[in-house]
């Protein structure tokens, strides 16, 4: 990329188990880009995601704003790091309005009943960017799948970092929430966040990535474009199959077709 980079590792090499998982994955990137991280089950995904985020221990080295990780506090990384695990899982029978609050702890904001104008406005806003004001009110856990993905993803840009880490946030939605959380991570990028998205959609890769990464085997195999980094070899070699390719609307469409 061209832009200075905002986060960077080299030869980052993560160990689990007395097992390696990553091996010597080194990469650059910019602001303003949403990255699709892809690859077979195993390949690595959520650990290289996790590692970046210095919540796993690794060798090499990573520096995000110009800062080694290994310099920063706890709650500094969290400012520049906001986070959404897989399954959007909460037991807590809380409104959505504090759930998204919660991504304001980072900042200081410890109860959500009491919270600074600042982050009462850094929390309409994640809101309103996740349709999610319609249902501040209700309770999480009597929402759908859907509407829980979103007040997540709300969370999430409530942190207002500089750096997005999702993982697999479409799994186990409908297409038409896939398109509004895929929508959502867009816009951030859009803004000049530096979105970072585990998925397994190649679909959805090719259509709102900037850039793709390809793990196999915890190695960093293609990187770049969505229809280069996912070419016809890397699909045969990565992931054993062919794809449907087109173009619709201006925007690249990558189906996964058949094995081989």
């Amino acid at each position: 990329m061209s832009e200075a980079a905002y986060l960077t590792a080299q030869k980052l090499t993560v160990k689990l188990a007395g097992r390696i998982v990553l091996n010597d994955i080194s990469l650059s990137l910019s602001s303003g880009h949403l990255v699709a991280l892809v690859g077979p089950n195993g390949a690595g995904k959520t650990t290289l995601l996790r590692a970046l985020a210095g919540l796993l221990p690794s060798d090499g080295a990573i520096h995000v704003g110009g800062e080694a990780l290994s310099s920063l506090a706890l709650r500094d990384r969290a400012r520049r790091f906001a986070y959404l695990p897989q399954g959007h899982v909460v037991h807590w029978p809380l409104p959505a309005r504090d759930i998204v609050a919660l991504g304001r702890y980072p900042h200081g904001a410890t109860d959500p009943a009491r919270l600074s104008a600042k982050d009462a406005e850094a929390v309409s806003r994640a809101m309103q960017a996740a349709d999610v004001v319609a249902f501040a009110d209700r309770l999480i856990t009597e929402l759908s799948g859907g509407e829980r993905s979103r007040v997540a993803l709300a969370r999430v840009l409530a942190v207002e970092a500089p750096v997005i880490l999702a993982d697999e946030p479409t799994a186990s939605l409908d297409p038409r929430h896939q398109f509004d959380v895929m929508r959502g991570l867009r816009a951030a990028a859009d803004r000049g966040v530096l979105v970072i998205v585990v998925t397994h959609d190649l679909g959805l890769a090719a259509r709102f990535a900037d850039t793709v990464l390809v793990l196999s085997e915890g190695r960093l195999v293609a990187q770049g474009a969505p229809a280069d980094a996912l070419s016809e070899q890397v699909m045969a070699d990565v992931f054993r199959i062919s794809a449907y390719r087109a173009e619709f609307q201006r925007e690249a469409v990558i189906v996964p077709w058949a094995e081989i």
